[in-house]
């Protein structure tokens, strides 16, 4: 049986006054299980933008979830693709 995936948009970005700048911006995608917990979406994103091990503040808006990097002036962005 085939199992059915979700793409994910993922998003980094610096911010200028806490909202999200985009002066510059790396763009990531990710294809993970559809039953994926919240956490195995965050690891997966955070690794895909280079913050594996970096602490973060993690916040949801709808289904997706907005990551803001303690003591960085950065944004991520985890959305699912339509």
């Amino acid at each position: 049986m085939l199992e059915t995936l979700t793409v994910w948009n993922v998003e980094l970005t610096d911010t200028f006054g806490g909202e999200a700048n985009y002066s510059w911006v790396r763009r990531d995608q990710l294809a993970l299980p559809q039953d994926a917990s919240r956490r195995q979406i965050v690891t997966a994103a955070k690794a895909a933008l280079g913050l594996t091990g970096c602490r973060c503040r993690t916040l949801e808006h709808g289904e997706g979830f907005e990551l803001r990097p303690v003591g960085s002036c950065t944004v991520a962005f985890v959305l699912p693709s339509y």
